[in-house]
């Protein structure tokens, strides 16, 4: 009761109407995003998905640092605390109305564009065969009569949408290509109009990508250090990277690093300059350390079912440098993995609590060979898209 009459006061001085039974709250900061379910390890919790700004939301209830937020009548979700702030003059809708679609293109990208009332909540979904991009819209209610779709829309091939329940529509998006290159879910500066935009397929030619490269931890973020050397992970996750730059570079490839030095970077601040930089694919170096000393090997971690090829392929060269089968690991909820914008694979090179692994790591050939093989696995996908 104390916890839920300190949201009252934090939220708004207003006196809500006596219907108005729900706190209405709005995303905030920097990635705000929702979660399905109060568990925690130390990749957090199980995320739903990111958020725009300025989305409003209902709370129910509160946790020590998580708010539980009503989406429609049978859906629920966690948000942390520090990514919702008042949403003054907010009331609850009994329902949302959606108005008219619009399907189109630009020089780089397609969009579908949605009108609504207000900024609702929601999630988005990979599916394959056949690609396409599922968005479920949480407090919509369809007057949707009409979708214009126009011929500049090179990547999507068509949209519709069900109501799956009275406040929930779930919107379809196919896809021409059978790999899905990205999408991002946002409003515009109105905040009355949902837009998806869905990213293109590039030309199927490494030498025409732009492809990012994350050298995993940096600064006063070490992450794990040698069993018997003491060297750390920071410092040899960016030796390797700037080997798979350095190759690709020659190969007249276009690169883009997140750190180029001993750099302390937040995954909030990574995930942000990676949205500038808009790669067609992200490829993140990092070692990997057990308690069980026997334990070795090399494994790759995708998040979307639409970019499991492409660490699949990378996994089946790595092995090639007759490196232990860790896996190919999905819905991987590491920062990195989370964004939906471009294809992205996190390669776990191999354990720095493992004497053979390590003594591997220490040599500037073995990087050199990572490298290579990361190399060849992007090319094996392009070839299988091909």
């Amino acid at each position: 009761m104390k916890q839920l009459i300190f949201l009252f006061c934090l939220v708004s001085a207003r006196t809500l109407p006596a219907q108005d039974t729900l706190i209405m709250v709005q995303t905030t900061g920097k990635l705000p995003f929702l979660e399905y379910g109060p568990g925690d390890n130390r990749l957090g919790g199980a995320k739903m998905t990111y958020l725009d700004s300025g989305v409003v939301l209902r709370v129910v209830d509160s946790l020590d640092r998580d708010y539980i937020v009503q989406l429609s009548k049978q859906h629920r979700a966690f948000i942390a605390k520090e990514h919702i702030q008042a949403a003054p003059e907010k009331y609850s809708r009994p329902w949302s109305l959606t108005t008219n679609w619009r399907v189109f293109g630009d020089d780089t990208f397609d969009y579908l564009t949605v009108n609504v009332e207000e900024r609702l909540p929601y999630r988005s979904i990979q599916q394959i065969s056949p690609s396409r991009v599922v968005i479920d819209l949480f407090g919509a209610t369809s007057n949707t009569n009409w979708i214009t779709h126009l011929r500049s829309a090179k990547e999507i091939k068509s949209a519709w949408y069900e109501q799956t329940e009275d406040d929930v529509m779930r919107i379809f998006i196919e896809l021409r290509n059978k790999q899905h290159w990205g999408h991002f879910v946002y409003y515009d500066s109105t905040g009355h109009k949902l837009t998806i935009r869905v990213k293109r397929q590039p030309p199927l030619n490494i030498r025409k990508m732009n492809i990012a490269i994350d050298a995993g931890h940096g600064g006063v973020n070490v992450g794990a250090t040698g069993v018997s050397s003491g060297i750390t992970e920071k410092d040899y996750t960016l030796r390797i990277a700037r080997e798979l730059d350095k190759l690709l570079k020659q190969r007249k490839v276009k690169t883009f690093m997140t750190r180029e030095k001993d750099t302390t970077l937040e995954m909030v601040d990574r995930v942000q300059m990676l949205r500038e930089a808009n790669p067609d694919l992200l490829i993140s170096i990092h070692l990997n350390s057990s308690g069980n000393m026997l334990i070795s090997g090399t494994s790759t971690y995708y998040r979307y079912i639409g970019f499991k090829e492409l660490s699949q392929s990378i996994l089946n060269r790595m092995l090639e440098l007759k490196l232990t089968e860790i896996g190919n690991v999905g819905s991987f909820n590491f920062a990195l993995n989370g964004p939906t914008e471009y294809p992205n694979c996190l390669v776990e090179v191999a354990f720095l609590s493992n004497l053979q692994d390590e003594k591997r790591i220490l040599d500037p050939v073995f990087h050199k060979a990572v490298a290579q093989k990361i190399y060849e696995g992007i090319n094996d996908w392009l070839k299988k898209i091909k």
